[in-house]
């Protein structure tokens, strides 16, 4: 190509003198230029396409699905890669590392150091669902997953992420369904965690290609024209819950004390049974014994019994005056002056 030196000595020398180029001696200047034939600027402008199309570079973070005529052939690694120009084979490139979310209940307006949220009604009404005992519950989620099979991902799922919402709500709707409106607002994570398991089992009997991270429960509440009406029916659970444990606290004091009482009237009634028979068999055994000695000698037995029972008995009678037969008058034995001979 060639250009007008004179002309471009004459514009460096009028901007060495402070006065710039004008537009239209440029453009006059670029008509000048002599460009290559039109079948070779075809073909140049062909193998840069091609050229351009047939190499190209997978980040760390992703890999490469391969298409040839719209079939898939292979995946590739992070890296600079080969393939067949344009039109005969087709690059995907899906992130495997990154983690992506979804947000139920509400959605994400601004991020800064305090998340702000939108709801809208769709959002709301995704988040509104029944709870076991009948209550109605107001329950955010976010569900965050990966990409674990790129194949899956992209060929065996029309609209994946409108799959992953419907099960993810579906999950969460069958979890919060067999719990109470106690336990959805107090067991945020095992309702997080028991989803979790059930989405991750949908997901993969679908082939969606879709690793489920976590799911985190948001603030779960009742709807807000329940929610003093809800707070007394909280009230009114906590003062039965204790009056309940207070009726339970009496009634450990009281039966373990009554039950002492009758164990110790028990075991009294049982020492003065067991005293009496033992009692009883010694008497029934002294009395056998007795006889026995009676039948070998019924004289001299019945004497010596004569003679105890006298023993024993004469004792217990006080003062007493023994008189013989032949004695006829008592006054000359008894002492009259004192209170002791006095008969009476």
């Amino acid at each position: 190509m060639a250009w007008d030196w004179e002309k471009l000595n004459q514009q460096q020398q009028q901007q060495k003198g402070g006065v710039p180029p004008q537009m239209d001696d440029l453009v006059k200047q670029f008509r000048k230029m002599k460009l290559p034939g039109g079948p070779l600027l075809l073909l140049l402008i062909a193998v840069l396409y091609f050229g351009s199309s047939t190499f190209f570079t997978i980040a760390v973070d992703e890999v490469g699905v391969v298409q040839r005529f719209g079939k898939f052939v292979r995946t590739t690694q992070p890296g600079l890669n080969f393939k067949f120009p344009a039109g005969i084979e087709k690059v995907s490139k899906v992130k495997v590392r990154r983690v992506y979310k979804e947000e139920f209940g509400f959605r994400t307006v601004g991020q800064s150091e305090r998340s702000r949220f939108a709801a809208s009604s769709d959002e709301n009404s995704v988040s509104l669902m029944l709870t076991g005992d009948l209550n109605v519950a107001v329950v955010p989620w976010i569900v965050q997953y990966r990409i674990k099979d790129p194949y899956n991902f992209l060929f065996k799922v029309r609209d994946v992420r409108r799959l992953l919402r419907d099960m993810s709500e579906a999950a969460m709707r069958m979890v919060v369904g067999d719990r109470s409106i106690n336990e959805v607002i107090t067991k945020r994570e095992e309702i997080a965690i028991e989803s979790r398991e059930l989405l991750q089992k949908e997901l993969d009997q679908a082939e969606t290609g879709i690793h489920v991270t976590t799911i985190e429960m948001k603030k779960t509440n009742v709807p807000g024209p329940v929610q003093p009406s809800f707070n007394e029916v909280n009230q009114a659970i906590q003062q039965r819950e204790q009056m309940i444990y207070q009726a339970r606290e009496d009634y450990n004091k009281a039966i373990p004390a009554a039950r002492g009482e009758a164990e110790r009237t028990i075991k009294a009634a049982e020492g003065f049974a067991l005293d009496r028979v033992n009692r009883a068999k010694g008497d029934a055994a002294r009395f056998q014994s007795l006889y026995a000695e009676y039948a070998k000698a019924k004289d001299v037995t019945k004497r010596r019994m004569y003679l105890e029972s006298i023993r024993d008995l004469l004792p217990r009678l006080g003062p007493k005056i023994i008189l013989d037969e032949s004695q006829n008058n008592l006054l000359p034995l008894l002492n009259l002056g004192t209170k002791e001979g006095v008969v009476k």
